[in-house]
């Protein structure tokens, strides 16, 4: 699972065990301005992944890495998805990340509450 923490005026994302391996990838920090909000999606799973580049994706057990589907890219750590929050990012290498944390509900209102307010109709 992953470990999610707002740190200053960014947004932490932090893989752990072997899917920092799978994923090449540790850690992504980024500006909570290019944060859209996140929400709890345990059905996010069953989503098509796209292309892997890299990662791992075994059907119904685990997608861990860089996808492309559709002109979107996505991070992904999941297992089996009961406890998966999306990302969706702005102006960043990174369109959504969707990973699994220990407490999805505390994850979503930590993300959220930490969001700069935007103007009214703005994204």
């Amino acid at each position: 699972m992953a470990r999610v923490q707002i740190a200053g005026d960014h947004l932490r994302v932090q893989l752990r065990g072997m899917s920092k391996v799978w994923a090449m990838k540790s850690r992504l920090e980024i500006p909570l301005t290019s944060v859209r909000g996140a929400t709890i999606d345990p059905d996010v799973v069953r989503e098509p992944k796209g292309v892997r580049s890299p990662g791992l994706h075994i059907p119904g057990v685990a997608a861990v890495g860089t996808f492309h589907h559709h002109g979107e890219k996505t991070l992904w750590e999941t297992y089996r998805g009961t406890r998966t929050i999306v990302i969706q990012l702005t102006g960043q290498s990174y369109d959504r990340i969707a990973v699994e944390v220990p407490n999805p509900r505390e994850a979503v209102e930590l993300i959220n509450g930490s969001l700069p307010r935007r103007p009214a109709g703005s994204r």
